[in-house]
C-alpha cells in the first residue's frame, strides 16, 4: 500500500531543495546565516559536496526526487523543507511557520504543489503556527504534533479540525521550555521513528507522557547518548523499515540502531545539518511510503 501516513515505510516519493537551491551564492550565505541563528556561516562549496552525498543516498534507496527551486522569497532555511507542509492521504497541509523568517515558505511550497496538481487539503492561519518538524505519524491513522515555540495551541487546534473528522487522531505531545523561542526545537528532534516499533529518541527533553505512551503502544526505544544530541544523533531518517540516514559523528547511536537490527547510513552534514540544525529528516518532506 503506498500511503502519506508513514514516517518508516520504504520511501517511494521525496521532496528536496538542494543545498545549490537554498543557499544560492556567497552573498546569500553572508547576509543571512547570523540573522537565521545558523551556528556558524556554512562552506558553500562544501554544503553542495555534502548535499550531493546525501542525495545519492536518497536515489539509490529507489525514491524519486522531486526539487523544490531557488526561490527568491525564501531564505536559507528553506533548505529544511520538511517544515512548510504535512503530507496526508487527502492532501497537503500548509504550515504557517512560527519563525518568523520563515513565513513565506509554504506559500512557496504551495505554488510547486499546485504545479504538479498535489492537492492542498487544508491551510494553517494565523494565529495559529504549525511547523513540519513538530509532527510525525506514528501509525496510519494516529499524528503526533508537538506543542512547542513553533507549534501554538491554535495551530495544533487547526490541524485537528482538519484531520478529525478523516478519522485521524491527532497526539499532543507538550514539549518542555528547553533553550526557549529563539531555538530550533520540535518534536522530531527527540522523536524519530524507524519502523512500526521502534524509535529513536532523546529522553531527558521527551515529555513523559508521550515516551510512556509510545511504550505502551509496543514501541522499542532506541536512546541517544548525551553526547550526541547536539551532534543530531536523534534526527533520523528512514528510507524503509530499519533502514536509516543519519548524520556522521553519532557513533553510539549509529551502533545501537544496528543492535537493533537496523542498516545505517551516514552523510558528512557539518555544513548542510549541524551549522543550520536541521537533519536528514528536516532536509525531505517525504510524500509517500510503500507500507505492507
Amino acid at each position: 500500500m503506498i500511503t502519506c501516513h508513514s514516517e518508516f515505510g520504504k520511501l517511494q516519493r521525496v521532496f528536496v531543495k538542494p543545498a545549490s537551491a537554498a543557499f544560492v551564492n556567497e552573498s546569500q550565505l553572508e547576509e543571512q546565516w547570523q540573522q537565521l541563528n545558523f551556528l556558524s556561516k556554512p562552506d558553500l562549496s562544501k554544503a553542495k559536496s555534502e548535499y550531493q552525498t546525501f542525495e545519492q543516498l536518497l536515489k539509490l534507496c529507489g525514491a524519486k526526487l522531486s526539487y523544490f527551486p531557488v526561490d527568491s522569497s525564501v531564505t536559507l532555511d528553506s533548505m529544511y523543507c520538511r517544515d512548510a507542509s504535512i503530507a496526508t492521504d487527502f492532501g497537503m497541509i500548509l504550515c504557517n511557520m512560527g519563525k518568523q523568517a520563515r513565513v513565506p515558505e509554504p506559500a512557496a511550497c504551495e505554488q510547486i504543489y499546485k504545479q504538479l496538481e498535489i492537492p492542498i487539503l487544508g491551510t494553517i492561519t494565523s494565529p495559529g503556527t504549525l511547523e513540519g518538524g513538530d509532527v510525525a505519524w506514528v501509525d496510519a491513522r494516529t499524528l503526533a504534533v508537538g506543542h512547542t515555540y513553533r507549534t501554538n495551541t491554535e495551530g495544533i487546534r487547526q490541524l485537528k479540525q482538519i484531520l478529525e473528522p478523516k478519522g485521524i487522531q491527532v497526539w499532543v505531545a507538550e514539549m518542555p521550555h528547553y533553550k526557549g523561542p529563539a531555538d530550533v526545537f520540535h518534536l522530531m528532534s527527540v522523536f524519530s521513528p524507524v519502523d512500526k516499533d521502534l524509535a529513536v529518541v532523546y529522553s531527558p527533553l521527551m515529555p513523559i507522557a508521550f515516551r510512556n505512551g509510545l511504550l505502551a503502544r509496543g514501541f522499542n526505544l532506541v536512546e541517544v547518548p548525551d553526547e550526541e544530541w547536539d551532534s543530531m544523533g536523534c534526527n533520523v531518517l528512514a528510507i524503509a523499515p530499519r533502514e536509516v540516514i543519519m548524520v556522521q559523528g553519532n557513533p553510539i547511536t549509529r551502533q545501537r540502531l544496528l543492535d537493533a537490527g537496523c542498516k545505517v547510513q551516514t552523510y558528512a552534514g557539518v555544513e548542510i545539518s549541524v551549522k543550520g540544525g536541521g537533519g536528514p529528516t528536516c532536509l525531505t518532506r517525504p510524500m509517500e511510503r510503500s507500507v505492507e
